[in-house]
């Protein structure tokens, strides 16, 4: 079966279970899976396992929400990339600062309840000290950390209930890792020395487990807090060699491995050598040179990349998580011949045990940086048979695909909501190629959303052109290299998808590249932050701006919408993005309407 097929596997490292309340797992779990519904509440990351970003309030709306005011600001003090999705429960705000700190908020003053301090044990990170936010469940609040540790939280008090590594602190691998409960056991000298992995998305909670991923597999430089200079960096060599990104369950109650699965095949990573898409798009691909070079690299599994960088999608009844993989590594893709399975891929694995269902591979050989960044969305997707059991992801080659979600295989694919011009070209020479969209464009990691009022799909788009060039590495090799030119035009775009045609039924162009994702609501709203400071809302229908505020910094984080004594709230955070020079901040804004009856 070709690489982009389905295939199964046994999962790499499967431990005993685990003890829990059984009163406290079953009243967490019915709550999470009943995320979608609760409206005042917003509970995990996506607002329900589906991911679908879709509140069902209706207080604030088209006909009064030009009237949206700040009800309360709350200031950090931390600058830095900010993305940070809250989390609210039972009146309360969850939110992660730059470099992991933890600040409860009261929902309705914003007034600071508690923090909790997070302590670096380097600062020789790989991709800058952002974080996506927090899950919750069983009394605590879990978070990934950009220095590669899992932490869980008290969520009443903040205080610190154990903080494990994600590596093996033996020896700095990922493979079969020792257990320690708190890092502060570990000698400082040991743990500066480990490969350093990050961990940015917010993680998922689940019957018991705590599921996170991996970033930074593909980054060969050392981005430490980023800076607007970073990007040269992206495709070149540096000082560390790419790693081999993975997914872990962790046990709730004990930050206990459970189960690993790795995004680089180990035996037969090269697949099929193919020559184009599952779509049928060709890929420029020297599939010759490939093959003769298989054997030297045939360990580049080892050192491949495949970055999971947000939260996965759960079907609960199918008992299946799916996410997206990021790039092979490295760009320099003499390194690593053949298909790269299973990087730039969305994955299915059984959630109680990792172990493989199937992957469909939307680029394969990525040399282009176009992979699946953004969070799945599972919806049911209009077909001439009637409805299908869906799961919607944008990439950064800048489409919607619509997978079925049981097996894998591609219902349909959107329209571009960006402009597509050398698509899957590779670099000849030392002038290259300008590919639209770039790296950096299509969709990014922020996510996307569904509207149950009008029945589309959301996605904040970016034209943000690369430039590949051929160029003459540190051992003499010719090997293709990542750029951002500066001479050229880019943007970005609201657009709204139609599952049952894949076509847009509206679109906006923006400003500038780079949105802080999508929320929508019963009210027919769509709410986007932008990167020029703006927080807008739309009428979900026609894209027709409704509202906007200048928040003072770049918006590069979603919103999310909950209820607090009868009231409305939407609240996002302003900090920015120093990686792509977007105004820096460091504020989180609450906004409702001015009066109490809200007509």
């Amino acid at each position: 079966m070709p690489a982009h097929g389905f295939r199964a596997l046994r999962p790499l490292c499967l431990a005993a279970l685990f003890a829990a309340s059984p009163v406290l797992l079953a009243q967490t779990s019915e709550a999470l899976l009943g995320a979608a519904d609760d409206d005042a509440n917003w509970l995990t990351y996506g607002h329900g396992y589906a991911n679908q970003r879709y509140s069902g309030l209706t207080r604030i709306h088209r006909g009064n929400v030009s009237r949206l005011v700040p009800k309360w600001i709350y200031q950090t003090g931390v600058e830095g990339t900010f993305q940070t999705n809250p989390i609210v429960f039972d009146g309360m705000v969850y939110l992660t600062t730059p470099r992991n700190h933890i600040v409860a908020l009261d929902g309705s003053t914003g007034e600071v309840r508690w923090k909790y301090t997070h302590k670096m044990e380097t600062d020789v990170l790989c991709c800058g000290a952002h974080n996506r936010g927090l899950a919750a469940g069983y009394g605590r609040l879990y978070e990934i950390t950009a220095d590669g540790r899992l932490i869980a939280v008290d969520r009443n008090s903040g205080k610190l209930l154990w903080d494990v590594p994600v590596v093996d602190p033996a020896t700095g691998a990922a493979d079969a890792p020792r257990q320690v409960q708190n890092m502060a056991d570990l000698p400082k000298e040991e743990t500066s020395q480990w490969p350093r992995f990050a961990g940015n998305m917010a993680p998922l909670v689940y019957d018991g487990l705590v599921i996170v991923g991996t970033t930074g597999a593909g980054y060969s430089n050392v981005f430490r807090d980023e800076d607007d200079t970073a990007r040269a960096a992206f495709g070149r060599s540096g000082p560390r060699s790419g790693m081999r990104a993975f997914i872990s369950a962790y046990a709730a109650d004990s930050g206990r491995l459970v189960w690993r699965w790795y995004s680089t095949k180990d035996q037969g990573w090269e697949g099929s050598f193919v020559s184009q898409t599952s779509m049928g798009d060709a890929l420029d691909r020297d599939l010759d040179a490939e093959r003769a070079n298989a054997e030297r690299f045939r360990d580049a599994w080892k050192r491949g990349g495949g970055s999971i960088s947000s939260s996965p999608a759960l079907d609960p009844k199918l008992g299946l998580l799916y996410f997206g993989t990021g790039n092979a590594a490295p760009y320099a893709d003499l390194y690593r011949p053949g298909d790269n399975l299973y990087t730039s891929s969305l994955v299915a694995l059984d959630v109680r045990t990792g172990q493989l269902r199937w992957f469909h591979q939307v680029t394969p050989h990525d040399v282009w940086g176009y992979d699946l960044a953004s969070s799945p969305m599972l919806i049911d997707v209009p077909t001439s048979e009637g409805k299908v059991p869906g799961v919607a992801l944008v990439t950064k080659s800048g489409w919607m695909y619509f997978f079925n979600r049981l097996t894998g295989e591609v219902i349909r694919r959107s329209d571009g909501f960006v402009p597509q011009t050398s698509l899957f070209k590779r670099a000849k020479d030392a002038q290259g190629v300008l590919a639209v969209p770039g790296e950096a464009g299509g969709a990014n990691w922020p996510p996307i959303a569904f509207s149950g009022e009008t029945g589309w799909a959301y996605v904040g788009g970016s034209h943000y052109p690369s430039r590949f060039t051929l160029e003459t590495d540190e051992k003499g090799n010719k090997v293709n290299v990542l750029s951002f030119p500066k001479d050229v035009e880019t943007y970005g775009t609201l657009s709204a998808i139609d599952p049952a045609t894949g076509k847009l039924a509206w679109q906006e162009r923006i400003g500038r590249p780079f949105s802080g994702g999508v929320t929508t609501t019963a009210g027919g709203l769509v709410f986007m932050g932008e990167a020029d400071g703006h927080f807008t809302a739309r009428d979900s229908r026609t894209g027709k701006l409704l509202w906007r505020f200048q928040t003072g910094a770049g918006v590069n984080a979603p919103s999310v919408v909950y209820q607090r004594k009868g009231k409305e709230y939407l609240v996002v955070a302003a900090g920015g993005n120093k990686l792509f020079n977007i105004p820096p901040g460091n504020a989180v804004i609450a906004f409702g309407l001015p009066d109490e009856n809200g007509e």
